[in-house]
């Protein structure tokens, strides 16, 4: 349906008002927008647009992430495909690209700026300046994804100054990512041409960005929440947020999306209508030079219709023209597309998780609910006949990392606030190099859940008393091509499992995920050993 009309209370967010009136669409453009004089109990909007978004920790691949979102008035992504590009490189990304143009939904996939990475932790693949000028000139990618090694920036790095070369000679925005940076390394990260940051934490380092005239993205995702601490910038600062989910979760998308935050913001927290509509619709729009429609004369026909303006209820949603959401129902149908991996771990033994004990206390990461960052705590190991193992009474569990691009010795450390008192879980979504991530109880559960994803080439699993759920996922071992509705049942009921065996985190297996996430303090683990975020260096187990 590429040439129709729809009528409405119009909801012109660029000039700021409400009228009565008719859309008229014409080969999926808006020709017209008509004035009327009648009474209407709907609202025609502009469709929201997630700011910055992984599509891979949604486990979906882009086709199946569509659907799911569109149900919630979601009409385009800025999407940075460096998780999959981690694993499979310029193959990867392709894979997104091609996928994606296979439904009616807009995504802007950025060009990933550090694959890997770290150079601390083992990858898949390598991505260079080179690399990075064809996905712009040949893909016509939007932007520079995340410049997530900030010390590159501030020590003048040569392959992170050529990347950024590249994206500014091209006239692309380049998105930052800088948790905690603050003063004078701050003003050196944005006065490289960084334009935005979605890892501020707290209000103070969000407005102190704002004024060296960075852009602030308000993230709520599955497991990082940021909202609470920054929701006062759209009162403060409409032209400079946006909105954003970073990560989120198959279960969770079929629940909600950027409409949440929208709602949240109107009808709970009383900001103003149009400066939140400004921030989830146009900003994004204007930022990254984004082809999605603003429900204007001569823009794509990329619009929703909603019930009413506090809660958000979306009725319809369009996008190019096409009706690809109805009533909650998506309209995009699940179509079978190949899977692509990069997998080549084998089996592991119990004997491989043994953590030696030298004596004195070790370093402990301290996971924190709904936060990337970690702590460290320093203690006196529970220890059976001279090696290290899990103390569940005072929740302090080994966690591993398993290099899964090569056959070799596992790395392992110690963990708490997963409050585990029996079993492990395991992943392969272990950012950013996705290898193996596990934390359990004993070492034989730890070695099971691990090698149950390696037995599926990608996956999560959930191990007790040697029974084991898995999740496969076989698209480069963090997605699956299953049908997404699907794929968030099944996660649903296996995220689940781990509040059985004593698990305290709302999102375990998120959490779990980011526990490999060298780029954010303080300390994390790769393939490698034990990092030290902020001296950006490894670091003993013993203190």
């Amino acid at each position: 349906m590429k040439n129709f009309e729809i009528s409405g209370n119009i909801v012109d967010v660029l000039d700021r008002k409400i009228f009565p009136g008719t859309v008229v669409v014409e080969d999926g453009i808006i020709q017209n927008i008509i004035r009327d004089n009648n009474v209407y109990d709907n609202y025609i909007m502009p469709g929201f647009i997630d700011a910055h978004i992984h599509i891979e920790s949604s486990m979906l691949i882009p086709s199946e992430f569509a659907r799911l979102a569109v149900v919630h008035g979601t009409v385009a992504t800025v999407s940075d495909p460096h998780e999959i590009a981690n694993v499979l490189g310029m193959e990867g990304i392709k894979y997104m690209i091609d996928n994606g143009k296979t439904v009616p939904f807009k995504f802007y996939f950025g060009a990933p700026s550090c694959v890997p990475a770290t150079s601390f932790e083992t990858a898949g693949a390598v991505i260079e300046a080179d690399d990075i000028r064809h996905l712009f000139e040949e893909y016509g990618l939007h932007y520079l994804s995340e410049m997530m090694n900030y010390p590159g920036v501030l020590f003048n790095d040569p392959g992170v100054a050529a990347k950024l070369a590249v994206a500014k000679e091209l006239w692309k925005p380049i998105d930052g990512h800088a948790p905690g940076l603050r003063g004078e390394d701050a003003k050196k990260y944005i006065g490289a041409g960084i334009t935005t940051d979605h890892e501020c934490y707290s209000l103070e380092e969000a407005r102190e960005k704002i004024s060296y005239g960075m852009k602030v993205l308000i993230r709520e995702g599955t497991a990082a929440k940021n909202y609470e601490d920054l929701k006062q910038l759209i009162a403060e600062n409409k032209d400079m947020v946006m909105l954003c989910s970073d990560d989120k979760h198959p279960d969770d998308l079929v629940l909600n999306h950027i409409n949440a935050l929208v709602k949240r913001s109107v009808a709970d927290n009383g900001f103003d209508l149009f400066d939140v509509l400004q921030i989830a619709c146009v900003n994004p729009v204007n930022h990254y030079n984004l082809e999605t429609g603003l429900l204007r004369a001569g823009d794509a026909a990329d619009f929703i219709v909603v019930d009413n303006l506090k809660e958000f209820s979306v009725l319809q949603t369009y996008i190019g023209g096409t009706i690809v959401a109805d009533n909650g129902r998506a309209l995009i149908l699940h179509t079978p597309y190949p899977a692509i991996n990069n997998f080549k771990a084998t089996a592991k033994k119990p004997e491989d998780f043994e953590i030696p004990y030298t004596g004195g206390k070790v370093r402990v990461i301290n996971a924190i609910e709904g936060q990337l960052i970690t702590n460290e705590t320093d203690v006196e190991p529970k220890v059976i006949d001279g090696k290290i193992v899990s103390d569940t009474e005072n929740d302090v569990l080994k966690m591993t990392v398993v290099n899964r691009y090569a056959d070799v010795k596992p790395a392992v450390c110690l963990i708490r606030n997963f409050g585990l008192k029996k079993g492990a879980l395991a992943s392969c979504i272990g950012h950013d190099s996705h290898n193996i991530i596990a934390v359990g109880t004993d070492d034989e559960s730890l070695c099971e859940a691990v090698n149950a994803v390696i037995r599926y080439e990608g996956g999560i699993s959930v191990t007790l008393d040697g029974k084991t759920e898995v999740l496969p996922l076989p698209v480069a071992g963090i997605m699956s091509n299953n049908d997404g509705y699907k794929v968030a049942e099944d996660y649903s009921r296996i995220n689940k499992i781990p509040a059985e065996l004593g698990c305290t985190l709302h999102s375990p297996f998120m959490t779990l995920s980011f526990m490999a996430l060298l780029v954010i303090p303080a300390l994390k683990l790769s393939d490698k050993g034990l990092f030290d975020g902020n001296k950006f260096q490894f670091t003993p187990l013993n203190v």
